[in-house]
């Protein structure tokens, strides 16, 4: 078992849940417009009937149709209601997975950082390593040569 796959685990972990918060995200999303769609249509339908509505008016409607059409424009208005509600709180839901995914994020870059400098630890010790036996070998090929007779 190497040194950094622990590291290596930990990084793979953090990923797996950023992804996952990602998914989350764009789940909340892809809720938000749909409920932002529902919310428009039912603003276009209100519009549309309370322009009928004045335009019966104008023409002359009897009670019992204007008080039927006065109920129904009452109970759009609740669905409205309840629709803006609902959109601020899957507002509030993306916020919170944007948070969450914001988290997770941080948490991979802050796993990347420290697995680049046990990487670049390692290229040192490597590269020191390396210019060690190098300066082992040629100190040696230096003492067999002083060492050898008429090396003088």
């Amino acid at each position: 078992m190497n040194a950094s796959s622990p590291l290596d685990t930990l990084l793979n972990l953090a990923r797996e849940a950023r992804d996952h918060a990602g998914q989350h995200l764009a789940g909340n999303l892809g809720v938000e417009q749909q409920v932002r769609q529902q919310l428009e249509s039912l603003e276009s339908y209100r519009q549309e009937y309370a322009s009928r509505l004045s335009e019966a008016m104008r023409q002359g409607v009897d009670p019992a149709t204007l008080h039927n059409t006065q109920r129904f424009l009452a109970s759009l208005d609740q669905a409205l209601a309840n629709a803006h509600h609902a959109l601020a709180e899957q507002r509030q839901k993306v916020q919170q997975a944007q948070r969450q995914w914001q988290q997770e994020q941080q948490r991979v870059c802050a796993y990347d950082t420290l697995a680049e400098r046990r990487a670049a630890v390692a290229t040192r010790h490597a590269s020191r390593h390396e210019q060690r036996t190098t300066d082992d070998l040629v100190n040696s090929r230096l003492q067999r040569q002083r060492a050898l007779p008429g090396a003088d």
